[in-house]
């Protein structure tokens, strides 16, 4: 790649809710690439902290998956679930910060608007607080995406003040995605583009934790006949582990690659190696 990349530490972060499908595998695949190109280090984590959506089991055969078509992490594993008190702790520095505040509104009443910042200087007579949101500093965050070029969004106009714990009780995706990401030393995330909308409000809240911002790149989504992303909860199902090497060479063909010849998984990974870092290379660091 022409630069010291030793640094590099990138994550693939499934959500246990049910095993990996076709449209997962393109991130999985993308995120374990990019780091192998950089001679970096691929962390695993587990995000089971949205505990109503997760299924018994589906965090062993996640991982069973990956290993099953030679994706092998660099270190052990982390779950969401066992790292309550970093986010508690996170959330404590925010508070003093004064960037938290309680919010008495319900989703029913607000719509999919940005959030009009009704509780924001303090709750309605009589009410109590249901969630905690982040209160978002005006300005425009820029960023580049290393696939989607140039990016900009003005998280106060755009989302609004969003939520960090939930009226449920639990910690919100957007929170603790950005602190275990902080705290992991993530430098480059590689994940699908449906959360390139998330980015902004994530790099906004990692520098108010005193984190760096990690670098991006969104990956194209994988979709069904209806155009509906493929997704566990359209019960997109597993992809084929009988024929490990055709499942990869179909997740490549995705990601926009021309196939290529591969006997077994270890010369699929030898030939697909230097082909992604030869299309990535000149990207920044």
């Amino acid at each position: 790649m022409g630069t010291d990349t030793s640094g590099y530490r990138g994550r693939f972060a499934p959500s246990p809710s049910g095993p990996l499908h076709e449209g997962s595998l393109l991130a999985a695949m993308a995120s374990y690439l990019d780091a192998r190109a950089h001679h970096g280090k691929w962390l695993l984590r587990i995000e089971d902290i949205d505990t109503p959506r997760v299924v018994e089991g589906a965090d062993a055969f996640i991982m069973q998956q990956l290993q099953a078509l030679g994706m092998h992490w660099d270190e052990p594993p982390v779950w969401q679930s066992q790292r309550i008190p970093l986010y508690e702790d996170a959330f404590a520095r925010l508070q003093v910060g004064g960037y938290v505040y309680g919010c008495a509104c319900t989703r029913r009443t607000l719509g999919n608007d940005p959030y009009p910042g009704t509780c924001r200087q303090g709750l309605p007579e009589g009410r109590q607080a249901r969630s905690w949101r982040l209160r978002v500093p005006e300005g425009v965050e820029h960023f580049v995406d290393r696939l989607q070029g140039p990016q900009s969004q003005n998280v106060a106009h755009e989302v609004g003040d969003f939520i960090l714990r939930r009226a449920d009780g639990l910690w919100a995706y957007q929170f603790v995605v950005v602190v275990d990401d902080g705290l992991q030393g993530i430098t480059h995330i590689v994940r699908g583009a449906d959360l390139l909308a998330s980015t902004a409000r994530q790099r906004l809240l990692a520098r108010l934790l005193g984190y760096k911002p990690p670098d991006v790149m969104h990956v194209p989504l994988l979709c069904d006949a209806q155009g509906r992303k493929l997704s566990k909860q359209n019960h997109a199902p597993a992809f084929d582990l009988a024929r490990p090497v055709q499942t990869l060479q179909r997740a490549w063909k995705t990601l926009g690659f021309e196939l290529f010849p591969a006997e077994n998984i270890e010369t699929f990974w030898q030939r697909a190696l230097p082909m992604w870092a030869a299309c990535q290379h000149g990207d920044s660091q």
